[in-house]
């Protein structure tokens, strides 16, 4: 899919989103067993822990200096919503469905830069490091994610449980309840670990979920 999708995508979701009264009106307007399809909005909720998936314009002080990556408590916060989309050379529909094994990428809906992992060492424990890179244009393998999906559905569904396996490191998207201290106060650390855990496991959870195309 071209990139300018995404882009049409996120400005008009910014703009909706950027209302608190919207925003919440979108995160309780959602329903279990909902396809997560290609140019859904989605947060992404850390199942242990019960953090989203966040992110804003602050660098690392470490490490790459990229745009740095936490999970937050706040549910109604829209540093926390990812557009869903393909790789580069993929090209798919808004509304497609997304198998297990998908390669995804992950673009954060405000600043939009992608979902990133590389060899840098994660500030708080030294796994390796999970920024947002780039923007709607400028994007590379650093930005690609395998899905897994936990159990025996086949097609990644609202509040099921996945992993994010990162294809250039091996690293799992990973959070625990080491937190950041200063700028990003109570904020967790997301990293990429290699061994699958508890840590590792995340849910879409409130978002924006477009209709499949597909025929069942």
């Amino acid at each position: 899919m071209a990139l300018s999708f995404f882009f049409g995508i996120t400005v008009f979701l910014f703009i909706t989103l950027e209302s608190d009264h919207l925003t919440s009106h979108v995160d309780a307007a959602t329903s279990e067993g909902v396809e997560v399809s290609y140019g859904s909005v989605i947060k992404l909720m850390h199942e242990k822990t019960k953090f989203r998936l966040h992110s804003h314009p602050v660098p690392y002080g470490s490490g790459s200096g990229q745009q740095s990556v936490t999970s937050f408590s706040k549910v109604n916060d829209a540093n926390s919503y990812w557009v869903v989309g393909p790789t580069l050379e993929t090209s798919v529909k808004q509304g497609e469905s997304i198998k297990s094994g998908t390669i995804i990428r992950l673009q954060h809906l405000k600043t939009r830069k992608w979902l990133h992992s590389h060899l840098h060492a994660s500030p708080l424990s030294g796994n390796l490091e999970v920024s947002c890179f780039g923007d709607g244009g400028r994007s590379d393998s650093g930005d690609h994610w395998k899905l897994v999906i936990e159990g025996s559905e086949k097609s990644w569904k609202q509040d099921q449980k996945i992993r994010l396996h990162h294809v250039d490191t091996s690293g799992y998207l990973h959070s625990h309840d080491k937190k950041y201290r200063g700028v990003a106060g109570g904020q967790q650390e997301v990293c990429g670990v290699k061994e699958k855990s508890g840590d590792s496991i995340w849910l879409a959870t409130e978002g924006i979920f477009f209709t499949t195309n597909e025929k069942k």
